[in-house]
């Protein structure tokens, strides 16, 4: 675990040394939304390759660059892709950004993923706020020694997806006239995708998504006390009594498209973050 800190304290002095300004709002995208992270003007951009230690993406749309600069007049970083447990990386890997982003100073999380729709309600392209998660991976970035300076043993998982932030998103939203829903979202390990079974199972035990990543994000964010507010974008729904395979290539253009009404709904949330607030 020493070394673990150590690395993080590495990535961080790395990007501490080229940049002006520290953020205090980071925004993580994931499948297909990368190019969120060309929406605004940013004055720093570094690869993920180039920060010590630093995970790298192995998957198609995920782009591992860092943009630092202001989106309505605030000071954020946004991070064109994410790792994964798929990909075989240890889960103190998957949320390493999580604590270099806590060394920066970062205290609002905004995280974006693309998502299977459980909740037979639930249409693609349809955006989904996360009320809360279950975690289905077998595996917790927590687990093995605590460190202290990161946040508690045992840390509290009731206010895990900030409330807060899920009305501001809400409001932002109704603002913007985009059709927003609630739902909880299910964490799994993937790659491969749900069988019929799984899915009456996830409908069974009341999830309204499922996808491979955010919940390890979410409980290393929680440690380290960010506000998070997470959004899915549903690039399918799972019929079990009527399964049909689910391509790739579908899934990223569900995505991209569904990434006007994200941007719509971001800028005013950001907009809406005292991002000079401390705890």
């Amino acid at each position: 675990m020493k070394d673990f800190v150590a690395k993080v304290q590495e990535a961080f002095q790395f990007l501490k040394s080229r940049l002006e300004e520290m953020p205090k709002i980071a925004v993580i995208t994931g499948t297909g939304l990368g190019a969120i992270g060309e929406s605004f003007d940013a004055n720093v951009t570094i690869d993920y390759l180039d920060v010590p230690h630093f995970p790298s993406p192995t998957v198609v749309s995920h782009r591992g660059m860092m943009r630092f600069g202001k989106m309505a007049h605030r000071s954020v970083v946004v991070m064109q892709g994410r790792v994964h447990l798929y990909e075989g990386y240890a889960p103190w890997q998957v949320t390493f950004s999580i604590r270099v982003l806590q060394a920066l100073g970062v205290q609002n999380l905004i995280l974006l993923n693309a998502a299977g729709g459980i909740n037979p309600a639930f249409a693609p392209g349809d955006i989904m706020v996360i009320v809360d998660h279950i975690n289905l991976t077998g595996s917790n970035p927590l687990v093995g020694p605590n460190v202290d300076q990161w946040g508690p043993r045992f840390p509290e998982m009731t206010d895990a997806y900030h409330k807060a932030l899920i009305s501001k998103v809400e409001k932002a939203a109704t603002d913007a006239g985009v059709q927003i829903k609630r739902g909880v979202y299910a964490g799994l390990i993937g790659p491969c995708l749900e069988t019929p079974a799984e899915v009456r199972f996830l409908r069974l035990i009341g999830c309204d998504a499922v996808g491979f990543s955010t919940v390890q994000e979410v409980i290393a964010a929680a440690h380290a006390k960010m506000k998070v507010v997470a959004l899915s974008v549903i690039t399918n729904v799972h019929d079990p009594e009527h399964p049909a395979p689910v391509r790739v290539e579908d899934v990223l253009k569900t995505a991209e498209s569904g990434m006007s009404k994200i941007k719509a709904v971001l800028e005013s949330v950001i907009n809406s973050i005292d991002d000079t607030a401390t705890g």
